[in-house]
């Protein structure tokens, strides 16, 4: 009898430690899975440093492409003054010629005025050679763009006038230019000579 028992004791021993150990490999399976799903403090400082240069690397690009941009407006500002200049080269290369020329179409005015203040003949050749070239000189100003400022019996506009004298006058209105001593001239619409005026004003006590 104490035999049998001894084996039956010894048979149904050795299955409690196989479920023990089984039970012990689970849970530490389960911690190991546990520290594994955990984010580790490495893993987070390498994400934040990631962050930390995508942020620098954007703004870098940022501060770049605003560099391409100013540089670009800056060239097509540079293209618009350069283009600019070279047509104002063209459009007023010819004015200190013309400021030069301007004397001798003077002198022609003159002398045809002073020819028929002398009430000379109208068909003397003379006359007619005066007013040929005077006429040929004002055709090529005009071709070229020049425009006569002759503003008699106007008002008075210091910005293409200069006034010589003002005087009395109650027959015109005050400011009003009253006598041209010599005519003025603009080159496409910029003021090459202003005109030499004599301004009217109100008689003293009106």
């Amino acid at each position: 009898m104490t035999d049998v028992n001894d084996a039956s004791s010894d048979d149904a021993t050795p299955d409690k430690p196989a479920e023990t150990d089984d039970l012990a490999q689970t849970q530490e399976s389960e911690a190991s899975k546990r520290v594994s799903d955990e984010p580790s403090e490495t893993d987070a400082d390498t994400d934040e440093d990631s962050d930390n240069a995508l942020a620098a690397a954007k703004s870098e690009a940022e501060k770049y492409r605003d560099m391409a941009l100013r540089a670009e407006a800056e060239m097509q500002n540079l293209r618009r003054r350069s283009e600019r200049d070279v047509q104002n080269a063209h459009k007023f290369g010819a004015e200190r010629l013309i400021q030069n020329l301007l004397p001798v179409v003077d002198s022609l005015e003159k002398a045809v005025e002073a020819s028929q203040q002398a009430e000379t003949a109208e068909d003397d050749p003379q006359l007619e050679g005066l007013k040929l070239c005077l006429k040929l000189f004002t055709d090529v100003l005009t071709k070229e763009g020049i425009e006569v400022v002759d503003p008699l019996g106007q008002p008075f506009d210091p910005n293409v006038h200069e006034a010589l004298s003002m005087i009395e006058n109650p027959d015109m209105e005050p400011n009003s230019v009253m006598a041209v001593i010599q005519k003025g001239y603009r080159l496409h619409e910029r003021l090459v000579r202003p005109a030499m005026v004599m301004v009217s004003k109100a008689p003293a006590g009106a």
